[in-house]
């Protein structure tokens, strides 16, 4: 039997998924055709729970999750749905199962296609997403989906990217805040009060960072209900 993996960093993000208990590193099955896999921020640690769950022999990857837009007409909420993954070189997406995925999904979801760009670290400055936007030809970035996508062209199995946008090109997380988030992308409260009260942080920053995350875990969701979880 066929089972397709959805490799998701923040928890956020697999909510949007199921309401089960998800632990940090542990597969999680979602029903007989599709897992879930909470693997943490970043390429290092997408690699690893890609490379496990091929190792336990999955037939398929899924980058599922946020993405921040590179391309001024993005905005949150809006779906991305890849052509081709950038992350120094060119990796394949399996165009005939995105294809698949897009003409199931309703008219009220906004989807883009495109090259989604990787970037090693959270760009936290309008400047830097121009400078990859214009070195990529990227619509939006995450940190994810370039490892991912490396370890199934390795494995010889296919594999799309389902991104939501969470910031627009705009709008970015502040430097100040990156201290204050655990790897699977919860937040420490007692040090964010601390730099809301010493002001190197507004609570307006923080409204607009929720509400741009709300409009993206509201459009994963959706894919979710669309789909019946059932991504192929």
């Amino acid at each position: 039997m066929s089972v397709t993996a959805l490799v998701v960093a923040l928890r956020a993000e697999a909510r949007c998924v199921t309401s089960l208990p998800i632990s940090l590193n542990k597969k999680v099955e979602l029903n007989e055709e599709t897992v879930l896999w909470l693997s943490g921020m970043g390429s290092k640690a997408a690699q690893t729970a890609a490379e496990q769950l091929c190792q336990q022999g999955v037939s398929g990857l899924v980058s599922f999750g946020v993405a921040g837009a590179l391309d001024k007409r993005l905005k949150p909420g809006d779906l991305i749905l890849p052509d081709v993954i950038y992350d120094n070189k060119l990796l394949p997406v399996a165009l005939d199962w995105r294809n698949r995925l897009q003409s199931k999904l309703t008219h009220d979801i906004t989807i883009v296609n495109g090259i989604l760009a990787n970037s090693s670290e959270i760009l936290t400055t309008k400047q830097s997403k121009l400078d990859l936007a214009l070195k990529t030809g990227a619509c939006a970035v995450d940190m994810e989906s370039g490892a991912i996508a490396a370890v199934a062209e390795s494995a010889q199995i296919p594999f799309i990217a389902i991104r939501a946008i969470v910031d627009p090109l705009d709008f970015s997380p502040p430097a100040a805040l990156l201290s204050t988030v655990n790897p699977d992308g919860s937040a420490n409260i007692l040090p964010i009060l601390k730099l809301i009260l010493n002001r190197s942080v507004h609570i307006s920053v923080l409204l607009e960072m929720a509400k741009g995350m709300r409009a993206a875990c509201k459009t994963l969701s959706r894919v979710i209900q669309v789909t019946k979880t059932n991504i192929l």
